[in-house]
């Protein structure tokens, strides 16, 4: 792809590919992800994201294929590129001995701002981060999701035009998970671009315009969350009946409103399961049901889990172990 062609694109790759001896870490993704947008690279480990990740961020030189940042060539101008980025990577990259302040303040520093500059950007980023009442304590005292969060707070000191995450809440508690998610939110509404990698499909759920799925270094499928889920084939309607003895009565409506569908009970006679295509048609299989009558206790309609979405494209579960050649 010529750089003329890419200038409205945030990333535009064509070939990418990156070899460890036998290993094919990357092999041959195209991307064109649009500026001001999350997009989300979804995979298990040893799929390779972060050696994707490391190319695009210049880190790495690729074996083949061609990548513009921008419009600028990956290969002929990385100076350009670096310009514009900035990356936050699986482990923490902070001194622990020194506090979040002096973290901060020693980024900024290194990137041109005057002491007096560096010192409000930092109290900035610690007031945005929820991070102040830490401030002044060796970061190496912290919680695991406050070093996260210092740790990204460093990577926008200067807001960068592009921005890679990778695998920014591994390991971290639901709160800290969450307060990652909005800090995410609020740089992409500030017109930062993010480039996120993740295994967890919530978190590509919560967060990404688009997602590619990658797996064994090639991009399987490409689309928004909801069309992922809908690939990986449909929701689990579960009904919980009133009363058992409504059980043949309840199946033979699920059966007539979902005809493709087998309706499946186990020991509890009161628990219907049945796989639906749309939600539209579990809802009017309730509907159906309390026409008629029938008692529910409570129904739910379940979207396909990441594991399914994963047994469906690759036909291997998301948690693997680590391969070689990086994830």
């Amino acid at each position: 792809m010529h750089s003329a062609d890419s200038q409205d694109l945030a990333i535009a790759t064509y070939g990418l590919s990156k070899h460890f001896g036998p290993v094919r870490a990357v092999d041959g993704i195209d991307l064109k992800i649009p500026r001001g947008i999350v997009y989300g690279f979804l995979g298990p480990n040893g799929a390779g994201k972060t050696t994707a990740i490391r190319m695009l961020a210049t880190l790495i030189r690729p074996d083949s294929g061609t990548a513009h940042i921008f419009g600028h060539d990956l290969l002929a101008e990385p100076d350009a590129i670096r310009r514009r980025i900035s990356l936050t990577g699986q482990f923490a990259s902070v001194d622990e001995d020194l506090t979040g302040t002096e973290n901060l303040i020693l980024v900024a520093r290194l990137l041109g701002f005057r002491w007096g500059s560096a010192r409000e950007r930092a109290m900035e980023l610690l007031e945005a981060f929820d991070l102040r009442k830490a401030a002044d304590r060796q970061v190496k005292t912290w919680s695991g999701g406050m070093r996260r969060r210092i740790d990204i707070a460093t990577s926008i000191v200067a807001t960068p035009d592009l921005l890679f995450l990778d695998e920014p809440t591994t390991g971290l508690d639901p709160r800290s998970r969450m307060q990652v998610w909005e800090m995410v939110r609020a740089l992409v509404r500030s017109g930062t671009t993010v480039l996120l990698t993740t295994q967890y499909l919530d978190e590509a759920d919560q967060l990404a315009d688009q997602i590619a799925v990658i797996d064994s270094g090639r991009i399987i499928a490409e689309g928004t969350s909801d069309e992922l889920k809908a690939s990986a084939g449909a929701g689990k309607l579960t009904i919980r009946l009133a009363r058992p003895e409504e059980r043949d009565r309840a199946v033979a409506i699920l059966s007539q409103m979902l005809p493709e569908t087998e309706v499946l009970s186990g020991d509890d006679l009161t628990v219907l399961k049945a796989v639906v295509q749309r939600p539209e048609l579990a809802a009017r299989a309730v509907a159906r049901l309390t026409g008629e009558g029938v008692e529910l206790m409570y129904f739910s309609l379940g979207q396909p889990t990441l594991d399914e979405v994963f047994l469906k494209l690759t036909g291997s579960p998301v948690v693997q172990d680590d391969e070689q050649g990086g994830s």
